[in-house]
């Protein structure tokens, strides 16, 4: 079976066909997802359990493309298998080692902070329930709600006990992504310089009349 085959048999693999110059740019869609994010009906904790044992299948690098896979249902980011082109280059290894530890770091920081979030919560809901003497559950069995303004009242509270965590955060994110892209150019340049030396190079060795 050829790796393409085999990642669509593991559901939910794409490819994407690379650019010369692709550009690595930050990935904020699932802070939002994560704070506005309401557990609150036994249906949406079935689906996020059913979510957690979908397949691990990794498949191998291609020369040619790039590997996207479904979100993590922890940090909601989508894992990508680098392309490793053929006589890469140093510098590109360097580069890629680069993005694949940077999405490594970016998954496990949203990984513990949706985990946080979501625990701190439930804890926050609970509380609130027992302050006004109701249970969890409702007679049908299904999980109690606060509304909107109570809740605003934790999201509030979340975002200032973890201002400092994300704002060192964005700082290492964009100091990542400088030498990210500073790479890129590099190679570009080195790629632009290669092939004018390869025209100068076969103009010269042409024979005149």
């Amino acid at each position: 079976m050829s790796s393409r085959a085999a990642a669509v048999a593991a559901g939910g693999l794409t490819r994407r066909i690379r650019t010369s110059v692709p550009f690595h740019v930050p990935l904020f869609p699932h802070r939002s997802t994560a704070v506005k994010r309401r557990l609150c009906s036994s249906e949406q904790a079935t689906q996020q359990d059913s979510t957690a044992k979908r397949s691990t299948f990794r498949p191998a690098p291609s020369p040619t493309h790039d590997w996207i896979g479904p979100p993590h249902p922890l940090s909601n980011l989508r894992p990508i298998v680098y392309r490793v082109p053929d006589n890469e280059s140093e510098l590109e290894k360097r580069l890629r080692h680069l993005r694949q530890e940077t999405e490594d770091w970016n998954h496990e920081f949203w990984a513990k902070q949706n985990i946080s979030f979501t625990e701190e919560k439930d804890a926050f809901i609970i509380s609130q329930l027992k302050a006004k003497g109701l249970s969890l559950r409702d007679e049908q069995g299904r999980r109690r709600c606060l509304n909107s303004e109570e809740m605003a009242v934790f999201y509030k509270s979340f975002l200032d006990k973890n201002r400092i965590r994300h704002a060192d955060y964005n700082k290492e994110w964009y100091r990542r992504n400088f030498t990210i892209t500073l790479l890129m150019a590099r190679i570009a340049l080195n790629n632009m310089w290669r092939t004018i030396s390869d025209r100068h190079n076969k103009r010269s060795s042409t024979p005149t009349a």
